[in-house]
């Protein structure tokens, strides 16, 4: 899925497994890159979309990443062949901007959820992504009345098949007019909704640009998000010392607050080595 228009490098051995993989060939294990796993690390494989999923499963085989996300039912037998787990699944959406704060779309929204969940849970998979929608003239309050009354529609489906919807944090310079723009927008949503099953989606990159103080917030509502997502500021670019965000004490942070779940890369590499910079990337997170 592609969600929006779409330090040299920083360990060795990443030039010769990007041209094995473009040239078709298995890439070699890099014994260079070791990581500690203390974080649950994932990537958004459209942010490298220059490869074909199958040869970046083969990346992350000989990484040792072990999961990804944003991949819908039809690449998930894929995943299973190189044992990649789908941290975040989509395909039940129907899109940022038409989403569960317009009743409009609720009919179609409760028919795609309820068919999606329980294949999420037979697949072995637990995130399942949706989206709030944009305003278009709407209050935030009726918008986000609207959204507990679609949702509470599917959140007993969700428990009982042991699925969490995660709705995603959007800032207003990416999306414009896009309801779910607020960290506390989306956690008094979790208060009404009352489950363990639904959380946000908190995109550290777009909560940065929209109302900063990363750190504190997610000390302070840790329990309402479920799944973090990864950038650097200003650029939406690599998470390296030429951006304004610190990621090992953003991950200190969220490791302190007893977080279980996955942390995904989702930036666009400025590098010619692309797999270069998600390895670096993949370090600098691991604390």
């Amino acid at each position: 899925m592609k969600r929006r228009n779409f330090i040299a490098a920083a360990t060795a051995g990443s030039a010769g497994l990007m041209t094995n993989t473009l040239t078709g060939q298995n890439p070699s294990p890099d014994p260079t890159f070791k990581l500690k796993n203390n974080i649950n690390h994932s990537v958004c494989q459209w942010c490298f979309d220059h490869l074909p999923l199958e040869a970046f499963l083969k990346v992350l085989n000989d990484l040792g990443i072990k999961a990804i996300d944003l991949i819908g039912p039809k690449d998930w037998p894929l995943l299973k062949q190189y044992g990649i787990h789908c941290s975040m699944c989509n395909g039940a959406e129907i899109s940022l901007t038409e989403g569960w704060n317009n009743p409009k779309y609720h009919e179609e929204l409760i028919k795609n959820y309820t068919a999606l969940i329980p294949e999420v849970a037979a697949a072995g998979y637990t995130n399942l992504i949706c989206f709030s929608g944009n305003r278009n003239g709407m209050n935030d309050y009726v918008g986000l009345q609207h959204c507990v009354e679609g949702l509470s529609k599917i959140i007993p489906l969700a428990e009982k098949h042991g699925v969490v919807i995660q709705m995603e944090l959007f800032n207003q310079q990416n999306h414009p007019d896009y309801m779910c723009d607020s960290s506390i927008w989306g956690v008094e949503l979790c208060r009404r909704l009352g489950s363990s099953n639904f959380k946000l989606l908190y995109d550290i990159y777009h909560m940065q640009v929209q109302e900063g103080d990363i750190i504190n917030t997610i000390k302070t509502y840790h329990e309402y998000f479920g799944h973090y997502h990864t950038a650097g500021v200003p650029g939406r670019n690599e998470i390296d010392d030429t951006q304004e965000l610190y990621y090992p004490a953003i991950m200190k942070a969220i490791l302190e607050t007893g977080f279980e779940g996955y942390v995904a890369q989702e930036f666009i590499t400025t590098w010619d080595d692309k797999i270069a910079a998600l390895k670096d990337a993949f370090v600098r997170c691991d604390v």
